[in-house]
């Protein structure tokens, strides 16, 4: 029997798993296929298959695949990028190292919270080839210009006389960025981890032992404002 036409535009036929909404499920499961086995050789079908749901319903949640791929890249800097303001507000100007300590292990948890290790999709010369890159280049370049900012503040002239602040910020960008890494590795990038990222990044700008034990008490506690949930 012939299944009855339902309304354009609507879903049908869904069979969805999980308690997750149809939308996180469709992400979830196209940034597993996506890391796993690339951009471009996952289809739209495949990730609808992987979910248990038919073609026609991705796309009444997403428009195409490129739609998906920038909302997954999004995900992966945009919650670090959105707390910036916050970090300098909330950091007094004399102590820039606690507002650089505290940015490294925002951003630490953002790439280790990400599901499915997606820092690593930017990576990919199919993801970085895409059109939905354009956004997330964006993105990236105000999170370079906040660390190069923040960075600047702190580091010796020497050291920003030698690479400038905006290669400063790419520097201490690639530091926090060693988590993908770590995940990739299959390594846990928890508190730890965090910790000496940004100690790593403190230490690049010259900061001595005392100035970073005092920035790490500072941002520890200061990191709660930001997140509830803890690093996997």
């Amino acid at each position: 029997m012939t299944p009855r036409r339902g309304r354009p535009g609507r879903p049908r036929h869904i069979a969805y798993g999980g308690d997750a909404p149809p939308r996180e499920q469709i992400l979830h499961a196209a940034a597993r296929l996506f890391v796993g086995r690339g951009f471009a050789a996952t289809s739209t079908r495949e990730i609808a298959d992987a979910v248990g749901i038919r073609q026609a319903s991705l796309y009444y949640h997403f428009a195409n695949k490129d739609e998906i791929l920038a909302e997954l890249l999004e995900r992966s800097v945009r919650p670090t990028v959105d707390k910036i303001d916050k970090i300098e507000q909330l950091v007094p100007p004399e102590t820039h190292e606690t507002a650089l300590y505290l940015l490294a292990l925002v951003d630490v948890r953002t790439l280790a919270t990400a599901p499915n290790n997606i820092g690593v999709l930017s990576r990919l010369p199919d993801v970085t080839s895409s059109a939905a890159f354009e956004q997330f280049r964006n993105d990236r370049s105000e999170l370079v210009d906040a660390y190069g900012r923040l960075g600047a503040s702190i580091a010796r002239a020497t050291i920003v006389d030698l690479v400038g602040r905006r290669s400063l910020g790419e520097m201490l960008v690639q530091v926090v960025d060693t988590v993908i890494n770590v995940r990739c590795a299959g390594e846990p990038a928890g508190p730890r981890m965090a910790e000496a990222v940004a100690t790593t990044c403190l230490r690049m700008c010259g900061s001595d032992d005392q100035q970073i034990m005092a920035a790490s008490s500072a941002a520890t506690q200061l990191l709660e404002a930001f997140h509830d949930e803890p690093l996997h």
